[in-house]
């Protein structure tokens, strides 16, 4: 107790010498105008401002969602988590679009902006029901209260001269009582330790809001000392190499509300608060660009999407910040309608720290073994084109887990060959005892071997054992044992070898040798792809890329009988996909077996 109440008279003295709240925590000394005139003046940002203004002509012609108590009983009754949020979602696209236009043209976006303000200051609850307990939801923060907190809280700052007092006083009165009073007197919440996103986007949002509207020094210097803790359990669960076990969209999310609190944190403490100091969050800041394969697509692996754009602003800040953050292509720019959840921080930012963008179609070739995440990514520019590809090792209970040791993908030309099939669709069950039903969860939804007819079993002790790691200028290579990730049938060792050759067109080598202490009843090898299989008549399969480029997989015939299974699955859109898997069944499986497969482009 001592050596919190030492940090909260330290934080106290900080307080209350810190920067006025005003727009210039925005700009700095970059313009004397304020916020409206320097984003009029950005000219790179005519392309975003059009997206925006093109959203809002579109939000005038309807009406806002309401938020009726059948569409909050949806997700208690069904589990489907879609219905209530598409409505909850559109109402904070109205907030932003409408904000943001109204640094602009105040004349024709402000009616709207004051009624969707209005209208979010008396929902019921700003939680959605999937993170809601069964009772009054009065105390309760999570993620999406968190950041309407930290939203109004932004809105009202720098458009202060244009709303209505009766307006400015709702929203600091709604954010304390429904953010700012419940963190103080109700906590600690379970995700003030988080290890992953949760950490970073509540107490983010939390600090933020409070950073800009709170009065009181005391209460403020309090919410700081939590909100400081958090931010150390979040950056704990990233390993000395910066990789993001969630994945790069989670990496995109947690870390971006880490920054964006930093950012607003360092300003307004004068820079005596400074977390960009910590050499383990330049590591972090550069995993962004390491994570992309090919064009916007990426190493997916947990609840990742396929393809991914960036938020420039985001990603501007960064390498502004570490030297060793590259600047992405602007072709991979997120468009302001992408995020389906509407989220209001990083669609300011995207206009406020933009800088243009690189000309380049492509990040440079690079090759990065991270070694805490235990993972290997490769992306190889030639003559032949772009090429990506990725293996993992880890363990069966990471955030966002799916049971995928071993796993690995192959891309060309923005083609995805060998594929991860990302996040499903959330629901109740999705993150409860049903998980690993989800294939895009389940191991049988990766490109992973099936052994006795079992596949890959979720757990901490389920883990791989890396055996060899190495990324170099011609040659990448993952060796593991994956043997502790099933169960326990007299397998005795696993051993994944998979081997990149970087050429004009590259080519991975796969060799899976197991040894078992018991007689094996079956093997199975199964990769999974989003291609239907081409079987061709000197036996290989082929996969033919929407592109110039295919994929030809080579093995020894006279060992297994091959299958092809079709499958689909629901994405996190809630959009039905279809995937395959192409198994190969080994005919005489034995106690000591090695199985070797080639993938070339063509």
């Amino acid at each position: 107790m001592k050596r919190e109440g030492t940090k909260v008279t330290h934080l106290l003295e900080i307080v209350k010498n810190m920067e006025p709240v005003d727009e210039r925590l925005y700009t700095g000394n970059r313009n004397a105008g304020g916020v409206k005139q320097y984003l009029s003046e950005a000219g790179w940002l005519q392309e975003e401002w059009g997206e925006i203004a093109a959203e809002g002509e579109r939000l005038l012609e309807v009406p806002t969602p309401e938020l009726t108590y059948a569409l909050f009983q949806v997700y208690a009754k069904t589990g489907s988590r879609r219905e209530y949020e598409q409505a909850y979602f559109e109402r904070r696209r109205r907030l932003n679009t409408f904000a943001l236009l109204s640094l602009r043209s105040p004349e024709k976006y402000l009616d709207p902006l004051l009624d969707i303000l209005w209208a979010i200051c008396d929902e019921y609850s700003w939680c959605v029901p999937a993170h809601l307990p069964d009772r009054l939801a009065d105390n309760e923060i999570d993620l999406f209260a968190a950041e309407t907190g930290f939203a109004l809280a932004e809105i009202s700052v720098l458009l202060r001269p244009q709303l209505p007092p009766l307006m400015s006083d709702r929203i600091r009165s709604e954010v304390k009582r429904r953010v700012l009073t419940p963190f103080l007197a109700h906590g600690p919440y379970a995700w003030e330790t988080a290890t992953h996103n949760w950490s970073a986007v509540c107490a983010g949002s939390v600090g933020a809001a409070a950073l800009l509207l709170e009065e009181d020094a005391r209460r403020l210097a309090d919410i700081l000392a939590r909100t400081e803790q958090s931010m150390e359990h979040y950056l704990s669960g990233f390993g000395e190499d910066g990789a993001c076990l969630e994945g790069i969209g989670y990496w995109r999310y947690g870390f971006g509300y880490f920054v964006y609190y930093s950012d607003l944190l360092l300003t307004r403490s004068k820079g005596r608060l400074d977390w960009f100091r910590r050499e383990k969050v330049a590591q972090i800041a550069a995993f962004q660009q390491k994570c992309f394969l090919c064009g916007d697509q990426v190493a997916n692996f947990s609840d990742s999407h396929p393809r991914n754009h960036v938020h420039l602003g985001l990603s501007h800040k960064l390498a502004e910040r570490f030297p060793g953050v590259t600047p992405p292509p602007a072709r991979l720019r997120a468009p302001y309608t992408e995020d389906h959840c509407s989220r209001w921080a990083p669609a300011l930012r995207n206009l406020l720290w933009t800088r243009g963008g690189t000309d380049a179609d492509d990040w440079e070739s690079g090759s990065t073994y991270l070694p805490d995440a235990k993972w290997l990514v490769a992306r190889h520019r030639s003559g032949g084109g772009v090429f990506g590809f990725a293996a993992k090792g880890g363990c069966n209970d990471e955030p966002h887990n799916h049971n995928d040791l071993g796993h690995f993908m192959l891309v060309a030309e923005e083609t995805v060959f060998l594929c991860d099939l990302g996040a499903g669709e959330y629901r109740k069950g999705y993150f409860g005892d049903e998980r690993y039903v989800y294939d895009c969860n389940g191991s049988q939804g990766h490109s992973v071997p099936i052994v006795n007819g079992s596949c890959q079993a979720p757990g901490a002790e389920r883990r791989a054992d890396v055996l060899e790691a190495a990324a170099g200028p011609r040659r990448d290579r993952l060796k593991l044992d994956i043997s502790g990730a099933y169960p326990d049938q007299g397998l005795e060792a696993l051993d994944r070898d998979l081997e990149w050759e970087k050429g004009e067109l590259p080519s991975l080598k796969l060799v899976d040798e197991f040894r078992f202490t018991l007689p094996p009843e079956s093997i199975a090898e199964r990769f999974v792809t989003q291609i239907k299989p081409q079987f061709q008549d000197d036996g290989s399969i082929i996969l033919i890329g929407a592109g110039r480029r295919s994929l030809r997989i080579d093995f020894d015939q006279d060992l297994y009988r091959v299958e092809m299974t079709e499958h689909s699955f629901t994405n996190h859109f809630g959009v039905d996909e279809g995937w395959y898997g192409i198994d190969f069944h080994v005919l005489r499986p034995a106690m000591n077996q090695r199985l070797e497969f080639a993938f070339r482009f063509e």
